[in-house]
């Protein structure tokens, strides 16, 4: 009946060429005027979210910009879309002539070519193509050390003359990680009792050529340096290009006087968000595959001669950390202590199930689940908030998830293209502007967009954590006895190591 009615009404399209005229007419004299006049609105929200992180909002010239990059945007997509007419024109032709189908018929298998085509050329041919265009850019700098840098000699550090690691093997954030930080004589003189010299221990890429060597290269470094005679182990699978925030590093070294040992393993060499849309699964299996083989040496030891196990992630270190457990009871089955993860990205397991299952009348921005016995979530907008967040009772196992409401990071997903989430329906978090509305397809882009420049903003805001990593080690793991001046003692000997290349 279909194929009927569209031959007995054929007719009516293409319209008369002066109907054609004046449509084209009406739809490039509106397309203009709203994009003109959507820069108004714009332009107030851009204000007030610029208003709600502190930092002054972009000038007239910058909106003048958004319009010549609109025009250009608009061009390219009309050409795409004349490119990909004319290759169904041209394939329809051919039927025709070859085989001599109907028209309707003819283009609609030619339609059928053309997408089946530019879906195998997107999730092939370009994706392969820029996933290896990507490792070129990015491998040289994995063989290279950052200015001021250099080998570490004291045997608890990995890299060192006495270590099974070697320094060249190491990466560029390797060699950043085991080379930084605070050593005894520093711990000494800010909390003035004796400290000890911390533990960090790092495989590299080319550490050895497979996962089970660069583990089996950990393990042995954790037995060398005596890291399971430490009060606490702390393990942390990295961001995709191996890194460890030196802030999350130094904060707890600094709590414990240095009777730590922090342990992390690179997998990539690749941004973040490359390996994320590159290959996701290598961060979570490699992130399990470590939780794994650490703990399961760990849990041989007698438990009164264990150290206390902490897990830390950030951003996809987060997502590869959540990959070793099935679900929120495997955490305390496995006798984590303590557990910090910091901007959750938003596909990670079970971040996701656990908000979706939220208690209810809670918020997707700040939920609560099984009224916080294990889990605790903080937009850790100060360390009020987020002593707050972890008040007691707060027994066993504590799993705090550091997520602010402007993070893009957390938030974005391919369900923002044709549905409403839940944060964008409730009250907004605390520096998400209210006026934020969702319009499909549009504000999959703009979260997208924003991902570019979620570290780009003040502390407290986006993907930007800063010395609210602090507060989140205290409420999970501060030592016996621990009070608010010794977390104002040790914000004040923290220092941002430079992390302009982190993610």
């Amino acid at each position: 009946l279909l194929y009927r009615f569209v031959l007995r009404y054929r007719s009516w399209w293409p319209p008369p060429p002066r109907v054609t005229r004046v449509l084209k007419a009406v739809i490039v004299t509106a397309s203009v005027g709203s994009a003109l006049l959507v820069l108004i609105p714009a332009a107030a929200w851009q204000r007030q979210g610029s208003a709600a992180m502190g930092i002054a909002g972009p000038g007239t010239a910058s909106y003048l910009r958004t319009l010549i990059i609109a025009l250009l945007v608009g061009a390219a997509c009309v050409g795409t879309w004349r490119v990909l007419i004319d290759a169904v024109k041209l394939l329809a032709r051919l039927l025709i002539r070859r085989w001599h189908l109907h028209h309707e018929v003819a283009f609609f298998i030619g339609t059928a070519i053309v997408v089946v085509l530019i879906i195998t050329l997107v999730n092939g041919v370009l994706y392969r193509g820029f996933l290896i265009g990507a490792s070129s850019v990015f491998q040289p700098q994995n063989s290279t050390t950052r200015a001021g840098v250099s080998q570490p000699l004291e045997p608890e550090r990995s890299g060192s003359p006495t270590s099974f690691a070697s320094w060249d093997g190491l990466g560029y954030q390797g060699r950043n990680f085991v080379a930084g930080g605070p050593d005894a004589g520093e711990l000494t003189r800010i909390n003035g009792t004796p400290a000890q010299e911390p533990i960090r221990v790092y495989a590299g890429l080319e550490t050895a050529d497979t996962d089970e060597g660069r583990l089996a290269v950990l393990l042995s470094e954790l037995e060398r340096t005596d890291a399971f005679d430490r009060k606490v182990l702390v393990i942390i699978p990295t961001t995709g290009t191996g890194w460890i925030n030196p802030i999350a590093a130094r904060a707890i070294e600094l709590m414990y006087n240095g009777d730590t040992a922090l342990v992390g393993m690179q997998y990539s060499y690749l941004p973040s968000w490359i390996s994320f849309l590159g290959d996701r699964q290598k961060s979570v299996q490699t992130g399990r595959m470590m939780i794994d083989a650490i703990h399961d040496r760990w849990s041989k030891l007698p438990p009164e001669h264990r150290p206390r196990l902490a897990l830390y992630g950030e951003s996809l270190g987060s997502l590869a950390g959540q990959g070793a457990f099935g679900w929120l009871p495997d955490v305390a089955a496995m006798d984590f202590s303590s557990v910090l993860w910091v901007g959750p990205p938003n596909e990670s397991a079970l971040w996701s199930g656990l908000v979706q299952r939220r208690d209810p009348g809670t918020r997707e921005v700040e939920p609560r689940y099984d009224n916080g016995r294990t889990v605790r979530f903080s937009q850790a907008q100060n360390a009020d908030e987020i002593a707050r967040v972890a008040a007691a009772p707060w027994d066993g196992t504590r799993v705090l998830f550091l997520q602010h409401a402007s993070d893009p990071i957390v938030w974005w997903s391919p369900k923002l293209l044709f549905s409403r989430p839940d944060w964008l329906t409730e009250p907004p978090g605390a520096d998400r502007t209210a006026s934020m509305r969702w319009y499909p397809i549009v504000t999959f882009w703009q979260v997208g967009a924003d991902m570019t420049n979620a570290s780009g903003v003040p502390g407290g805001h986006g993907h930007n954590y800063g010395d609210s990593v602090l507060d989140g080690w205290v409420a999970v793991a501060a030592p016996p006895g621990w009070t608010p001046a010794d977390t104002a003692r040790i914000r004040g000997a923290l220092h941002h190591d430079d992390a302009s290349d982190q993610y």
